[in-house]
Parts: C-alpha cells; sequence; structure tokens
C-alpha cells in the first residue's frame, strides 16, 4: 500500500472532516486528498482571513480549491483585536490560533463535522510552534504528523499529484516576519506583504523573508539569489524607503528558518 493509499484510509477514519486551509504545501495536499476520498458532502476546507494572511496565497488557495472542486468557505478571524497577540511575544502564535480553532469550532459545530484536522507535519514536531498547543487543547487533528510524514514526503507526494504547491517556498502568516516584542500592527504586516511581492517581482524565486525590526527591513533570500538582489541593490532600497522604512539589508547568509531568533546583521551589503 502506498503512502498517499494510508493517507486516504487515514482520512477515511475520520468521518466528515473540516480541514484549516492556507493554501500552503501542507493542507492544500490535505485539501486535495480530502476532497477526493471523502467526497464534497464530507469534507470541507476553511480559511481564516485577517491582515496577517497574505493576499497573494490566498489568490492561491482559492485558485487551487476551484480547480479540485474542493468545498471552501472563508470565516473572518480577529486575532488582531486580542492584546496578547498584538503584544507579539515568542507565543504570539498560540493566541492567533486559538482565536483560529474556536472560529473553525463553532463552523464544525454548526455544520455537523466530527473532526477538524490541520496541516502539521513530522518536521513541525520538533519546532518552536506555540500554535501546536492551541491545536491540541481545541482537539485539532494533525494526519500527516500522525503517520509520520515529513515535509520532504508531503512534497513528494503533492508532486505525484501533480499540484502545483509541490515546490512552493513555505508561506508563513505575515505576523511571523515581526520581530518579537515589536506590535503588530496592519500597516506593518502590509510594508512586509509589500516589500516580499516587489522582491517577487524581481523575480527572487525560492524562500525569502522581509524581516520588521521597526524602521529596519532585513531582506533574507536563498543563498543562490542574493547577487539577483544586491544587482537591484539601488531599486530595493528607493522601494523600502518609499514604504517607510529608515533603513534596509541584506542579509549575507540568506534565508533560514527562525531567522529573527537571531541578531540582524548590520551591513546592507
Amino acid at each position: 500500500m502506498s503512502d498517499l493509499d494510508l493517507l486516504r484510509r487515514h482520512l477515511l477514519g475520520y468521518e466528515r472532516v473540516l480541514l484549516g486551509y492556507s493554501g500552503g504545501v501542507d493542507s492544500a495536499l490535505l485539501a486535495v486528498v480530502g476532497r477526493q476520498t471523502l467526497g464534497p458532502d464530507r469534507f470541507l476546507a476553511v480559511i481564516g482571513r485577517s491582515a496577517s494572511y497574505p493576499e497573494a496565497q490566498w489568490r492561491s488557495a482559492v485558485e487551487l480549491a476551484r480547480r479540485y472542486e474542493i468545498p471552501l468557505l472563508e470565516v473572518d478571524t480577529r486575532e488582531l483585536a486580542d492584546p496578547r497577540y498584538l503584544g507579539n511575544s515568542t507565543d504570539r502564535c498560540y493566541f492567533c490560533k486559538t482565536e483560529l480553532w474556536s472560529r473553525f469550532d463553532a463552523v464544525a459545530r454548526e455544520r455537523g463535522f466530527a473532526v477538524v484536522i490541520d496541516g502539521t507535519n513530522a518536521d513541525d514536531l520538533g519546532e518552536h510552534r506555540p500554535g501546536l498547543r492551541a491545536a491540541e487543547q481545541h482537539r485539532v487533528r494533525s494526519p500527516l504528523a500522525e503517520l509520520g510524514w515529513t515535509k520532504a514526503a508531503v512534497r513528494e507526494a503533492s508532486r505525484v499529484l501533480g499540484l502545483p504547491t509541490w515546490d512552493a517556498p513555505a508561506a508563513p502568516c505575515l505576523s511571523s516576519r515581526v520581530a518579537y516584542g515589536l506590535e503588530i500592527t496592519p500597516h506593518r504586516l502590509r510594508q512586509v506583504e509589500a516589500g516580499e511581492a516587489y522582491l517577487r517581482e524581481l523575480g527572487i524565486t525560492g524562500d525569502l523573508r522581509v524581516r520588521h525590526h521597526g524602521d529596519r527591513a532585513r531582506i533574507e533570500v536563498a543563498p543562490g539569489e542574493l547577487e539577483r538582489v544586491r544587482l537591484a541593490w539601488d531599486a530595493v532600497d528607493a522601494f523600502f524607503t518609499r514604504l517607510g522604512f529608515a533603513e534596509v539589508e541584506l542579509d549575507p547568509a540568506g534565508y533560514r528558518r527562525g531567522g529573527l531568533l537571531t541578531l540582524a546583521p548590520r551591513s546592507p551589503r
């Protein structure tokens, strides 16, 4: 039995399933496999919409749902009304996910879904992810993690199925780019989103982040993309100045997960 067959059988054991859906690599796989396995009456993908959810990712998520005929619902979430979330401590994600799963729990009860699931994979379990505690408290199931699927396994299964997300870069919420202790505001989230969109327009591929450090922005791109950014640096600097940053720098170490937990380098090049 293939890994995908095992996933399908696992999902069949959940009866009626509501998926917390972002359109990222993990939840996209679950959305497609869940819809194909359970059918439209037993499966629902739900997106939580707020200022922290990138517009480009929302468009991709909606397009994938349309393409694969995935039942989709959008729910407004209000984590930005929570002062604990706005305070941006290292457990910020816990408050966000508590809000998210509370909203989704209500939808599940109203519509008769037995289980709420998410796209957590086995690799995620060893990282700093306070949101996992909120998922546990709300009894959210994580089929990929339960089956021991790593991110590499998720990407391979997505490639086999021909999903456009199979090689998509990681896309966490915009708030994850704001330095801990710096208040989360809609304006700062828009700065991050606009900065990353601009870098994509320049042709930057792979993982990238605009880390928000108040008046200073720090750009992280894949090591192979550093030279492309350097060649366009005058335009990049001017664009980020227009966004309202007093200073912008390119991290010479390149993109790395958890970049906000390290001290930012001071050299722009």
